[in-house]
């Protein structure tokens, strides 16, 4: 009757809050108390009350009585199910009255209340650190205790959280439940679709705040401002160098371990340092263009080239010298520009050790010292007889010193006489024609005779 009427005759004499029946005082006087008297038998926890206990069990047995009728999900608790009950209804009760956001959940409520106050409440002990949910602060504390309490039961390895072990065990099943509704494209992480989507929406939500460059993911901004303060985090252990990003740590190591180049094509046996150095080749075997300009529908293999391409539609120079403040649309035209400021001349001859600022002209000097002269093309032909002289197999001739072939003189010949084709704005050097004709459109231009340097 009491409940009908609203009495409560049971008062606590600690805080006055009142209760229709003495159970309940009861049960609430342990929160002064701190009196817990049950207690789990298998891991020893204690509960303040019964009905706790009997929920806490449930861990230990994987009962779950509570079953959705509409898509089968089972919960160990009636609460869980009556929330979950939401995500087939939509229901969101509990509204923030600043915001006006709504949630399925008081808890999740209360966590957004602190994003407009800006209260910390939870403060790490040992470092000082604070956090708006005690959960967070939990899982702060096992970066210093070290511990990892979710291991996974196919390799064994450990996780800080749970959701990590969950995320994890992907790997093993090649579950990919979060799918772009654009292209389709399946991941295993939520966050990386997050992120993908950026690719389509064009989004770049991080922003530095000292050259307002932006950024689609924050690790990426992070990694940038390393070029701000000259931080470089990653050191090798073997010969103590330091590097900014863990990436180029990593490839560093293959120095040290005599694996240089991992990465090997299975079509023509080239090798690369890197695996998306080897994606990118693998294009040029399958002609695929996936990055497209919206403006004028070229396609590129990579997306750097699509990026360089967007200047000839936008006229953005970025790169500017610090002595005349020239711009420029490309870096490679920046860094050539300024030898003739410095009067670099980075190219050396290993005949005669005369120096060039370009590697165009140190290509055309050394046929001076070759024994064989070449079949050259009449200065009235073009850049396309050239390049098709050399698909029809001509190749060029090796350079002699003495007895020894110049071809043999690795610090020379690897980087400069084996590629066939080579870029005076730039001096990129390229050994497939394709390849060529991409790098030239990255410049917006034909491949005309003074971007073209022949072997022969």
């Amino acid at each position: 009757m009491r409940t009908q009427n609203g009495e409560r005759p049971c008062t606590c004499q600690l805080c006055h809050k009142s209760f229709a029946i003495s159970g309940n005082l009861n049960k609430h006087m342990r929160t002064h108390t701190g009196e817990k008297p049950y207690t789990c038998q298998l891991c020893h926890k204690s509960f303040a009350e019964g009905g706790i206990l009997k929920r806490h069990m449930r861990t230990h047995t994987g009962e779950r009585p509570y079953k959705c009728q509409l898509c089968h999900k089972s919960f160990s608790v009636c609460g869980s199910l009556k929330i979950h009950m939401r995500c087939h209804t939509g229901e969101k009760s509990h509204k923030c009255e600043l915001c006006h956001k709504s949630f399925t959940q008081g808890g999740n409520l209360k966590t957004h209340m602190i994003t407009h106050t800006g209260e910390r409440p939870y403060k790490c002990q040992l470092c000082q650190k604070p956090f708006t949910q005690y959960g967070h602060l939990k899982i702060h504390m096992r970066t210093h205790t070290g511990e990892k309490p979710y291991t996974c039961q196919l390799c064994h390895k450990s996780f800080t959280e749970c959701g990590h072990l969950k995320t994890h065990m992907r790997t093993h099943t090649g579950e990919k439940p979060y799918k772009c509704q654009l292209c389709q494209k399946p991941f295993a992480v939520s966050g990386k679709l997050k992120r993908h989507m950026r690719t389509h929406t064009g989004e770049k939500p991080y922003n530095c705040e000292l050259c307002h460059k932006s950024f689609t993911q924050g690790t990426s901004l992070e990694t940038h401002m390393r070029t701000h303060t000259g931080e470089k985090p990653y050191k090798c252990e073997l010969c103590h160098k330091t590097y900014a990003q863990g990436g180029h740590l990593k490839t560093h190591m293959r120095c040290h371990t005599g694996e240089k180049k991992p990465c090997k094509c299975q079509l023509c046996q080239k090798s690369f340092a890197r695996s998306d150095n080897l994606n990118k080749h693998m294009r040029t075997h399958t002609g695929e263009r996936p990055y497209n300009c919206e403006l004028c529908q070229k396609s590129f293999t990579e997306c750097g080239h699509l990026k360089t391409h967007m200047r000839t539609h936008t006229g953005e120079k970025p790169y500017k010298c610090q002595l005349c403040h020239q711009s420029f649309a490309h870096g490679g035209i920046l860094k050539r520009h300024v030898r003739t400021h410095d009067g670099e001349k980075p190219y050396i001859c290993v005949v005669c050790n005369k120096r060039f600022a370009y590697i165009g002209s140190l290509r055309i000097h050394g046929r001076t010292h070759t024994t064989e002269k070449c079949n050259k093309p009449s200065d009235k032909s073009s850049s396309s007889s050239k390049r098709f002289q050399l698909q029809r197999g001509i190749q060029p001739q090796p350079l002699k010193m003495g007895s020894e072939s110049f071809a043999d003189i690795a610090q020379y010949a690897t980087p400069f006489l084996e590629k066939s084709f080579g870029c005076g704005l730039c001096d990129e050097m390229l050994e497939i024609e394709k390849e060529f004709l991409e790098h030239c459109i990255i410049h917006c231009l034909s491949p005309p005779d003074d971007l073209f340097i022949a072997l022969c």
